[in-house]
């Protein structure tokens, strides 16, 4: 069952105050919008969480307005790519950028040139939270549970999978590195997509991502789940603890983050507030509940006021997290 998140910082003054300026700020833009096909760019390849989302949301848009959404994937840079590709396009509310929220808030401490501003270039439209997101080891690794991983891992060579630089698996590796005197390689792909391709080869020991693009490695005993990392354990994986349950109780193992739907500064407000009905009702949709349910996702999406609300909240718990742990890519 799918249920809307409210627990993230709002307060109901707040909310209808902000909500009803952006309802009226640039009022009449939307009765002729969209009049010709919308893009939506995702900076991931297809075959995870992000692509999924933006995919099945964007079918129910069209089928409200009538209008095409097209998909454009525009992986590499760990994002950064698509995102700067979409903070140049034109403010008039036919392009959109579907991420994941570590492009927008870890991306500016890990790279010294993002190639766009994360705060000045976009308008946030809408964040789906990216639920639970399993940590696995490959079937060849003997461990069950955290502690038994991180004994093993001392004595052997660990590569960790994960879908980008500053994502929530990297913090996770480099925080037990750092915590356990480890030496595990993060490797970072453009996506869950071939990560979960090399896990299936046996290139890695240990990954981390969404229930539905792991599922088929689980099926064939590829791959078994030791640990939530996250506030909650995964409602499609309900025996597998969490890390703060096996007494991981760091920050950096509690994190959790979104995929996040933005627009270019500057787009028509009342622009923003329709897309953003739109992906909240196409949460709720028949083919949106199917996909939720099959990634595991329980929480509808945040529109527009809350998730900008709780972008700073986000900003504040992840970049001091980030910049201790003293990564930097070029």
């Amino acid at each position: 069952m799918i249920y809307t998140n409210r627990r993230r910082f709002m307060s109901g003054a707040t909310a209808l105050g902000v909500g009803g300026l952006a309802m009226s700020s640039g009022a009449g833009a939307t009765q002729n919008w969209p009049n010709k096909p919308v893009t939506i760019v995702v900076n991931f390849p297809p075959g995870g969480l992000t692509d999924a989302i933006a995919r099945t949301f964007s079918q129910y848009a069209a089928q409200k307005t009538g209008q095409q959404f097209i998909i454009e994937n525009k992986a590499g840079a760990g994002g950064n790519i698509g995102a700067a590709q979409v903070a140049k396009e034109p403010a008039d509310g036919y392009t959109f950028l579907h991420t994941v929220s570590s492009t927008l808030v870890q991306g500016r401490v890990l790279y010294n040139n993002l190639g766009f501003d994360p705060d000045k270039d976009f308008t946030l439209v809408a964040g789906t939270n990216s639920g639970a997101l399993p940590l696995v080891v490959h079937k060849s690794v003997p461990a069950t549970n955290v502690k038994e991983f991180i004994a093993w891992a001392k004595t052997n060579k660990v590569s960790f999978g994960t879908w980008a630089a500053g994502s929530a698996a990297h913090i996770v590796c480099q925080q037990l590195n750092k915590l356990y005197d480890l030496k595990m390689e993060p490797v970072h792909y453009r996506g869950e997509g071939p990560m979960w391709q090399d896990m299936n080869a046996g290139s890695l020991q240990i990954a981390m991502g969404s229930y539905q693009a792991l599922r088929p490695l689980l099926e064939k005993d590829v791959i078994r789940p030791i640990a939530i990392p996250g506030p909650a354990r995964a409602p499609l994986l309900p025996n597998v603890p969490t890390m703060v349950e096996q007494g991981y109780d760091q920050p950096a193992f509690r994190i959790y983050g979104y995929l996040v739907l933005a627009a270019p500064a500057g787009t028509p407000k009342d622009i923003v507030a329709k897309l953003s009905t739109l992906w909240i009702e196409a949460a709720q949709s028949e083919g949106g509940r199917k996909m939720m349910e099959s990634f595991g996702l329980r929480d509808l999406p945040l529109g527009h006021v809350e998730i900008s609300a709780d972008y700073e909240n986000l900003k504040k718990q992840l970049i001091p997290l980030v910049q201790e742990l003293g990564v930097k890519l070029e």
